[in-house]
């Protein structure tokens, strides 16, 4: 019997959400899955392609796309000759679509936003054998401009705090030295639960009844929703580790309005500052769109500014691409060359944080979590390579000797 072949593209979400299907689709065979992403056109594209190599490496397997893409335009995916099935973001969590995938309509998408709960299956990690990754909440509820992604996902559920502890507990049991809090709008997690905690609740209530979990990570947040208890867990908890990447998406104010943004520049300035003064050695990475429509030189120019402004150090550069369906595709273009060279010099501002940020580690000592042999991360996600081989899954002091391109040495 053939294994199920999986592809995913994408966020961690869709990641942990593959592992899932790894268990849900156990006894299957002939089976290739492709988990796509939707939030830029040239993430579709890309699905596409993939999945007409997969058809030609697999001719004779059951193909299946799931994913984002297949929930907002599933019609794009049915029409390939190459696919067998199409099936939504709430049905590829549920065994009983993979058991039936022979004997139904091809495709099987339901309406997301009639989701009120997220799936309820728990995988025992996925990755590295020493990082795990928590689905604590799905969907979004906000509707920025630009974003397709609430189309995909539905609108924001949480995950209870009791699960979310057990399963964590689970993870630590077998091994796991450091675990990831994920989601599609994590500072969200809580407002559709009993009594409205918020993710700084999560949080603090996880260091308190997991005490052996040595590092716990927060991934994505949306820095204007940041509670007081999660600054609190900022300042006094060493097991949270100083890294917050952050949904910025621009630094101009009126480039911020036409997106929907429920932030301003100075807001995100203030989030910085404020982190910082609570843990000084806080990295912040950071999504930024380039080439956003009616954007200016002077428009880019502020969000150019924000890199230095805000001590952003790993930058997720985005050139704008236009989403049917999104009210910022209605808007006035910019030039598709000057969005390129936006984004370029966007990359080049962030490459150079990185120089500065692996400057100030020369001769720091750091708790390296290993990922393989010869690397780990640091607190603050930095990528460290070392010259003698160290044991996979656990945390190691380290003392920095130098770097190399975007990685450390040790």
């Amino acid at each position: 019997m053939k294994p199920p072949i999986f592809s995913t593209h994408g966020c961690r979400l869709n990641a942990y959400e593959t592992e899932a299907m790894r268990d849900l689709t156990q006894g299957q065979d002939n089976l290739v899955v492709v988990n796509t992403c939707a939030v830029t056109a040239e993430a579709v594209r890309k699905a596409r392609q993939d999945i007409r190599k997969l058809r030609r490496e697999n001719p004779d397997a059951r193909l299946v796309v799931t994913g984002c893409a297949a929930q907002t335009e599933p019609e794009t995916f049915s029409n390939m000759a190459e696919v067998d099935n199409v099936i939504g973001n709430t049905e590829k969590m549920n065994r009983a679509t993979w058991g039936f995938l022979p004997d139904t309509e091809k495709v099987q998408v339901d309406d997301i936003m009639s989701v009120e709960e997220t799936a309820g299956h728990l995988i025992d990690g996925f990755g590295t054998r020493a990082r795990a990754y928590v689905q604590v909440q799905n969907g979004c509820n906000h509707r920025c401009t630009f974003c397709i992604i609430p189309y995909g996902r539905g609108n924001s559920r949480s995950v209870p705090a009791g699960v979310v502890v057990d399963q964590i507990k689970r993870l630590v049991d077998k091994g796991y030295n450091e675990v990831v809090l994920t989601g599609v709008d994590l500072t969200s997690w809580g407002a559709d639960l009993p009594a409205t905690p918020q993710l700084g609740d999560l949080v603090l209530r996880i260091l308190k009844l997991v005490p052996d979990l040595p590092r716990l990570r927060i991934s994505s947040i949306d820095s204007i929703e940041v509670d007081e208890a999660l600054m609190q867990a900022i300042a006094t908890e060493p097991r949270l580790m100083p890294h917050l990447h952050l949904s910025l998406q621009a630094g101009d104010d009126m480039i911020l309005k036409r997106m929907k943004r429920r932030h301003l520049r100075d807001d995100a300035i203030k989030f910085c500052e404020d982190a910082r003064k609570l843990r000084p050695d806080m990295t912040y990475g950071a999504d930024i769109i380039a080439g956003f429509p009616t954007e200016t030189d002077a428009m880019f120019e502020n969000s150019l500014k924000l890199v230095e402004d805000c001590g952003l150090t790993w930058l997720h550069v985005f050139p704008y691409s236009a989403r049917k369906g999104t009210p910022a595709a209605k808007m006035p273009a910019v030039n598709g060359t000057l969005i390129k060279a936006r984004a370029a010099r966007l990359r080049a501002a962030g490459e150079a944080q990185v120089q500065r940020h692996l400057a100030a580690q020369m001769g720091q000592s750091h708790n390296i979590l290993m990922e393989n042999p010869r690397m780990g991360r640091t607190e603050q996600f930095t990528e460290t390579l070392f010259v003698t081989d160290q044991p996979v899954g656990q945390i190691v002091p380290a003392r920095i000797i130098g770097a190399e391109g975007t990685q450390l040495r040790a």
